[in-house]
């Protein structure tokens, strides 16, 4: 049985656009990047059409992986979050102890993830320390390197 993937309405949005740019733009491109390699000659000693078909590969494989994913789809209902404790789909304000500074996350599904917006999948070390957190406890999480970064809870929306 596949993972249940949780998003919300616009992750939902963003993985279908994504799906529909692969296959009608991409496959095209990627087809017409083969057809060209084709043209040099001798397919045994061709970077060119390796390349191409290594681009193939992964497009195709990025197809197989998100109509996976949209057939497994839940959608979070907004609507029903709950406001005093840390959960997929909060957005919440805390205080890094050792950087001394307030920062505000988003808790979304590991397919929504992206830090420069500053969304954070409940799967990852600091999304798994705030889920369950409410105002004025403190999350540690154990990061990657093996540190211990403490963030307090300020504000969950």
């Amino acid at each position: 049985m596949d993972k249940k993937v949780v998003v919300t309405a616009s992750g939902l949005k963003a993985l279908e656009e994504e799906l529909e740019m692969l296959k009608t733009v991409r496959r095209k491109e990627v087809s017409e990047k083969i057809r060209i390699a084709r043209g040099y000659g001798d397919l045994s000693e061709n970077s060119e059409y390796d390349e191409a078909k290594n681009e193939q590969a992964i497009v195709e494989a990025r197809i197989a992986d998100l109509e996976v994913m949209l057939k497994n789809v839940v959608i979070l209902d907004e609507n029903e979050l709950v406001k005093d404790t840390v959960s997929l789909g909060s957005t919440v304000k805390v205080y890094d102890e050792e950087f001394e500074e307030e920062l505000e996350y988003v808790i979304v599904g590991s397919t929504e993830a992206d830090l420069d917006l500053g969304k954070i999948s409940d799967e990852s070390p600091v999304g798994k320390a705030l889920i369950g957190k409410k105002v004025g406890e403190v999350a540690e999480a154990i990061l990657p390197g093996g540190d211990t970064a403490k963030f307090k809870v300020l504000s969950i929306g």
